[in-house]
């Protein structure tokens, strides 16, 4: 346990997070550019071959935003700040349909 939480710390800095480790990312709120709360880290997706977090996997998303509240995983290179909360820099026009036309 103790290798891995090494590891998780190291997938925070290498992606700009200046404090914590990624488990202190879970359940903070995610927010869209526009400041309405799209929902709660629920967990984060780490690439193996570098260590880096790649997207953070959000639950509990706000129907309005996301149909029927589906969870939803956001690219890293979508964030723009991790503190309190998490601030995105962009996010697709919403609401997201469950299943997007093909």
């Amino acid at each position: 346990m103790i290798f891995i939480t090494i590891l998780i710390s190291h997938a925070v800095y290498s992606n700009n997070v200046t404090h914590g480790s990624l488990a202190d990312l879970k359940g903070k709120q995610v927010y869209l550019p526009d400041g309405r709360m799209l929902g709660l880290v629920h967990d984060c997706v780490i690439e193996t071959k570098e260590w880096n977090c790649t997207h953070l996997f959000v639950n509990e998303c706000k129907p309005d935003l996301v149909e029927d509240g589906i969870h939803v995983a956001i690219p890293w290179r979508w964030i723009r700040a991790v503190n309190d909360v998490v601030i995105l820099r962009w996010f697709p026009q919403t609401p997201i349909p469950k299943n997007p036309v093909q």
